[in-house]
């Protein structure tokens, strides 16, 4: 994907939806939701695990399919392997965007995604791609 889509896409986005969000500060997932805060996004936590919860001020979900509104992009922090059902869900919700984190490899989850109407991104992370790119807020 060129520079031109990537800025395209992050000028378009308005909600993400981030999978695999955790509340421990350590891991990038925290991070990088607490900087797309910052830029201006809004930002839904999917966890089970914080299902219900509060996190960085965003009432967290158990998956996608609970999110009662639309989703622009799902950001995907899972590992490789996970990716495939979370394109399945991505598309369900008519999100636009299925954008794969650092490392989040999944050849046949970006087809699947695109055959369903969705722009991927893979193995990018927009909390490099924002600035790099000069957009940061």
């Amino acid at each position: 994907m060129q520079d031109n889509d990537i800025r395209k896409i992050l000028e378009d986005v308005k909600t993400i939806a981030l999978v695999g969000a955790s509340d421990n500060p350590g891991r990038p997932s925290y991070g990088v939701m607490a900087y797309l805060l910052s830029q201006g996004y809004k930002v839904i936590p999917v966890s089970p695990k914080l299902a219900g919860q509060e996190l960085l001020g965003q009432k967290a979900v158990g998956s996608l399919a609970e999110i009662a509104e639309p989703v622009d992009m799902v950001d995907v922090f899972r590992n490789a392997e996970a990716a495939y059902g979370v394109a399945q869900e991505a598309i369900a919700i008519k999100a636009k965007v299925l954008w794969l984190q650092l490392g989040v490899i999944n050849e046949q989850a970006a087809v699947l995604a695109k055959d369903g109407g969705l722009k991927v991104v893979m193995d990018r992370c927009p909390k490099i791609e924002i600035p790099r790119l000069g957009m940061e807020k």
